[in-house]
């Protein structure tokens, strides 16, 4: 696997020997494919390449924009052996795009109210997507596209309202889109009719694998005619075949690019079982424009809450050692890159992911090699049927795959349910050294513990679970062959047969030397009976760390900001240690009837807190006072030599997050550092909470300007437009109550909200005008 990547950097600095081929968007495949006389197409330079399988090949791709009729596809026939590779990479200083959408010459004519209309080809397939100028427009939508507000750019609960309904004459191929109404992630229905009551006829919902109702709320309609009204939006009437469009003011429509997607996929890595693809790589090329998959999303996943399509930009299926390297990939309607199947010793290093319309970068096997599955969460194997060898069955997975120096953000635009990165029934992939934020869901997921061996490490992931809730940065569940959903069931099983969580998660994973920021809900969140865990050297910026149900998660020397530890109904005798780590709170534990002997020697940051944890039997060798970080305002979290937390054990740490290569760190964002409640003695000290600028209320002055009777609460100094709360309140009000906690500072503010922070809304009590208001404020 390395060696593909080292023969690549060998070949950027011009120091390799390989037979090369060239290919031009000026050249001909009747060209012999030198770099003077190219070929015209990627095909041809595969089909010759072909005859050169005893030694390496490069085929180096110009300047230029190749619209793709057909996926560029790669099978057994192109196998090479090792040493004599097949490399499709852009020529040193060019910049190669290959998209899959199709160029449009129109004849735009005024409709009404500054829309156009054109005629469109009669041949011309579904359009899903419009690019002007190689900008995304907005399929019409109501409510309008709102570009800060989330969740979904905008919704109204009167999306589907009768009145509404009615004012559409023909609604069918229309699209509502909305989250599941626990917020789990998003589904999708397409219209296929209206019905003389003013409700509609629709098909689809099977996005999410736990069903549900679309959300009352969180919800919005997209490509009706009517709802035409602003500029960017476009509508295509593939009836009459008449493409309407509200441009900008001032735009002149006949010397714009308009561009069109039609293929869902580019490349192809295709193998076959037994008969695999064998070391090919692409390398320095951009891809854009695919099609939109999420109607396509139908597949369940073992007994997780997702649902997935085994399609993507690029995807790659029965391969060993192929490579995707220093790619930038944009843009994209459905997935970017996509394991399927077996895929050994496979790639992804040093990509830019961005603008993606579901996951980043997913690994998924075949569910032929888990034995005793189950596909939903209310499912299960009997314990007199399970099979009980432990493993998979054959290797029909990915395996020894690596993610590595990656950038990755502002995916899912239009799926929910999706990851940077996303894991299920594989084993041993190593995610190591990436940048992933801006993301609706988890940064990085494991849907189940078939069969672990993972290693997750010097990550920087942040700006996550923007759009849903009740998930984390990274987030897993271990709904393996032992689980039942009769939570008194499972118990019982357990307890008789005690090792049965073994036989899934095989080895264990690793999560080590990472930062995390989660601020709509945990930053490790590992749920559901996830299994056999090591977890050590992390960094959590905001979100605390959660173990549910699950077995044998050694977490040890994590450092966790401005949150604490949340255990969550554990299983009796569960293996689980946590020990020598920095809190900033006491434990927020749920349903624990057995700590077990694990849960010791931990930094508390005061004594109430170590005592508030104590009370309940456990740390009892704790220690508490300020850890003394080193530089905390820059993201600088060493600990001083004079740290009490050494004296328990804890061990000093430095990591280096996030995306290594030069050209990557000068893009990558970073994540909006907390200012730590315990760090300032400083009695004007404000802070950040829910996008807002508040501080302790604690002079005569502000008690004076507030109305309030004494100095208590937390003020609010600052309410941006972007804060959940910004129609809620005002500069000047005092905040006294979150989820029924009493709020006198802000740390009381923080404990509140840790409490809740998995819940869409709380109730909170302020103080305004003199009196007490109570008003529901959401978390998120």
């Amino acid at each position: 696997m390395m060696r593909i990547l080292l023969f690549i950097l060998m070949l950027v600095a011009n120091t390799a020997f390989a037979k090369e081929l060239y290919v031009s968007v000026k050249g001909n495949d009747k060209n012999p494919g030198t770099k003077a006389l190219p070929f015209a197409t990627l095909e041809r330079a595969k089909l010759e390449a072909r005859k050169y399988k005893k030694e390496e090949v490069v085929v180096y791709i110009m300047q230029g924009t190749w619209y793709l009729s057909q996926p560029l596809v790669f099978r057994g026939i192109d196998s090479r052996n090792d040493y004599a590779s097949l490399y499709f990479m852009a020529l040193p200083g060019h910049r190669p795009v290959i998209k899959g959408s199709r160029k449009l010459t129109l004849n735009f004519k005024p409709y009404q109210n500054g829309i156009l209309q054109a005629a469109l080809p009669a041949s011309f397939p579904e359009m899903d997507q419009l690019y002007v100028n190689g900008v995304l427009q907005v399929m019409v939508r109501y409510p309008n596209y709102q570009e800060h507000t989330l969740p979904l750019h905008g919704t109204a609960q009167d999306a589907l309202s009768a009145a509404r309904i009615r004012s559409w004459a023909n609604p069918t191929g229309g699209y509502i889109h909305a989250l599941h109404s626990g917020e789990w992630g998003g589904m999708h229905y397409r219209i296929t009719g209206k019905n003389t009551d003013s409700t509609l006829r629709m098909e689809g919902g099977w996005q999410n694998n736990r069903p549900s109702p679309m959300h009352k709320n969180y919800r919005y309609v997209e490509n009706i005619l009517e709802e035409l009204d602003t500029t960017g939006e476009w509508y295509a009437d593939r009836v009459k075949n008449i493409l309407y469009y509200k441009p900008a003011a001032g735009v002149d429509m006949s010397k714009t690019t308009i561009e069109v997607p039609v293929l869902e996929n580019l490349v192809s890595f295709k193998g076959l079982p037994g008969h695999y693809l064998t070391n090919i790589a692409i390398s320095g090329i951009r891809f854009e424009h695919t099609l939109r998959t999420f109607m396509k999303n139908k597949e369940p996943l073992l007994r997780s809450d997702w649902t997935i399509y085994r399609s993507g930009a690029i995807d790659l299926e029965y391969t060993r050692d192929c490579a995707i390297n220093a790619c930038e990939l944009f843009s994209l309607g459905g997935n970017a890159v996509f394991f399927s199947n077996y895929n050994k010793d496979a790639m992804v290093t040093g990509c830019h992911i961005a603008q993606i319309g579901g996951n980043a970068i997913s690994f998924v096997g075949n569910p032929k090699a888990v034995r005793s599955p189950s596909f939903r969460y209310e499912e299960y194997v009997p314990y007199m049927q399970m099979d009980k060898m432990p493993g998979p069955i054959g290797d029909d997975f990915p395996t020894g795959c690596l993610v590595f120096d990656n950038l990755i953000h502002d995916i899912g635009l239009v799926e929910k349910q999706v990851a940077g990165v996303q894991l299920s029934m594989c084993q041993q992939i190593r995610i190591v050294q990436n940048t992933i934020y801006n993301v609706p869901r988890a940064g990085i997921n494991i849907s189940e513990g078939t069969w672990g061996g993972h290693e997750i490490a010097y990550n920087d992931v942040f700006n996550t679970v923007q759009e849903t809730g009740d998930h984390g940065a990274f987030n897993s569940w271990g709904r393996d062959r032992y689980w039942h959903p009769n939570r008194a069931v499972m118990d019982s099983l357990m307890a008789v047969h005690p090792d049965l969580w073994k036989l899934d998660a095989v080895l264990p994973t690793n999560i080590h030397h990472n930062r995390f920021r989660c601020d709509n809900g945990w930053d490790i969140d590992l749920d559901d009976g996830s299994s056999n865990y090591h977890i050590y050297n992390n960094i959590c910026l905001n979100g605390g760390l959660k173990l549910r149900e699950g077995y044998h998660r050694k977490v040890e020397n994590n450092i966790i900001l401005n949150n604490s530890f949340h255990p969550h109904v554990w299983f009796r005798s569960s293996l689980d240690t946590f020990q020598h780590n920095i809190v900033s709170g006491p434990y927020l534990p749920i349903r624990i009837p057995d700590w077990g002997p694990g849960v010791d020697s931990n930094f508390f940051p005061d004594e109430a807190a170590l005592h508030t944890t104590q009370q309940w039997g456990i740390d009892a060798h704790s220690a508490a006072g300020d850890p003394l970080f080193i530089g905390p305002a820059a993201g600088n979290y060493e600990v001083s030599d004079r740290s009490a937390a050494k004296a328990v054990g804890f061990h000093p740490f430095d990591i280096e997050v996030g995306v290594q290569s030069d050209r990557l760190r000068k893009l990558a964002a970073n994540p909006p550092l907390p200012v730590l409640i315990k760090a300032s003695a400083d009695a004007s000290a404000t802070y950040t909470f829910l996008d807002m600028k508040v501080k302790n209320l604690n002079t005569l002055a502000e008690r004076s300007a507030t109305g309030m009777d004494k100095e208590t609460g937390v003020l609010v100094l600052e309410v941006p437009d972007n804060a959940p709360w910004h129609k809620l309140v005002q500069p000047n009000d005092v905040i006294l109550e979150l989820a029924g906690v009493p709020v006198n500072n802000i740390q009381d503010l923080l404990n509140a909200r840790m409490k809740v922070q998995w819940h869409a809304a709380a109730v909170v009590v302020i103080f305004r005008n003199q009196k007490r208001q109570e008003i529901k404020g959401p978390l998120k």
